[in-house]
């Protein structure tokens, strides 16, 4: 059985991205910071996520050059939908009708960027299709976000560990990941590092 990590980063009071979703803080920082973050997605043996981080991401990733495209393009995707199969219209080139617009498109992905299209739709109970999920062996599933769908895998109780990488701003408002909490929650501190530009990456378990 495999364990399912939420991996994201966090201002100092809490909040995953401003109250109207921009997060764009979250893509600075110094290179051993930046390698942190390349290193927690790339353990992962499966990327999850809800639909609007989805579609952002398989608008992007395909066609990336990044350090953090590798990984994001060849680990599997499983996303968390009503949509259906629907949803991954958003990957490039999926089921596209072969015009020269869509030759380019597809010959621009980078290596794995196809897996998009492939991903798994989850459209089940949210705790079902994370106990399927789960129930293989490798490593970790890694979620992503959006907010609300972290928010309720950890409502649920479904999160097995956190890497956060804590950023030295507050934003005094915006889009939390623990406020459906109805209890105190305790984790087990595993292992934190500091970096030179002042982010913080803290790991926690489940208890």
């Amino acid at each position: 059985m495999r364990a399912l990590k939420v991996v994201m980063a966090m201002s100092l009071d809490g909040f995953v991205s401003d109250i109207e979703g921009s997060n764009g803080w979250m893509f600075t920082g110094d290179q051993a910071a930046m390698a942190w973050k390349v290193d927690a997605v790339s353990n992962a043996g499966l990327h999850i996520m809800g639909s609007r981080t989805f579609r952002a991401m398989a608008g992007f990733w395909p066609t990336a050059i990044s350090p953090f495209a590798a990984p994001m393009n060849r680990i599997p995707k499983a996303v968390f939908t009503r949509q259906g199969p629907a949803i991954l219209q958003a990957a490039p080139a999926a089921n596209a009708p072969q015009t020269s617009a869509t030759e380019a498109q597809v010959a621009a992905l980078q290596p794995g960027g196809e897996s998009w299209a492939e991903a798994y739709v989850a459209g089940g109970d949210l705790a079902d299709e994370v106990a399927r999920l789960k129930a293989d062996d490798g490593p970790p599933i890694v979620a992503h976000g959006g907010a609300a769908f972290v928010r309720s895998l950890i409502a649920r109780n479904l999160v097995d560990e956190y890497a956060l990488l804590v950023y030295p701003l507050a934003l005094g408002q915006g889009l939390p990941i623990f406020s459906e909490l109805t209890g105190k929650r305790h984790l087990a501190l595993v292992d934190t590092t500091a970096f030179p530009s002042g982010a913080v990456a803290q790991t926690y378990r489940a208890m």
